[in-house]
């Protein structure tokens, strides 16, 4: 099982910019398709962006595309949540996760299919 802790959490204004990284360890980092995943008071936690194993594939969801970016660094274990352009809406709790990797493109977007996930970092975007 791989072990997941995630910082760069913070405030920022409306239209600015924050990053997010998570450092796995514990097991082979490459045996993992990687996720973020993020949840608002009083909301169910909703996909945000994933990437496959070697860093190829990506998948955002509709709400932050053309915004955040997620890329990984193998050799440093860590993947990170690039976001821009933030809005009041993209506050919530941020949560990095793993999901045993299925094939070599696969960037999965349900939270069923990450087995591993960090304790999360808060995001504030305020108005």
């Amino acid at each position: 099982q791989v072990q997941l802790v995630e910082s760069g959490g913070g405030l920022v204004q409306a239209g600015g910019s924050l990053s997010l990284a998570c450092a796995a360890s514990g097991s082979t980092v490459t045996n993992y398709a990687m996720g973020w995943f993020r949840q608002a008071p009083g909301k169910e936690r909703e996909f945000v962006a994933s990437i496959n194993w070697s860093g190829t594939y990506t998948n955002y969801a509709d709400s932050v595309k053309g915004r955040f970016t997620i890329f990984r660094d193998n050799a440093k274990g860590t993947v990170a949540l690039q976001m821009h352009s933030l809005k009041p809406e993209d506050t919530a709790v941020y949560y990095c996760a793993a999901a045993y990797r299925r094939s070599h493109s696969y960037t999965p977007r349900s939270d069923n299919d990450f087995g591993s996930w960090g304790q999360g970092t808060q995001v504030t975007v305020s108005s």
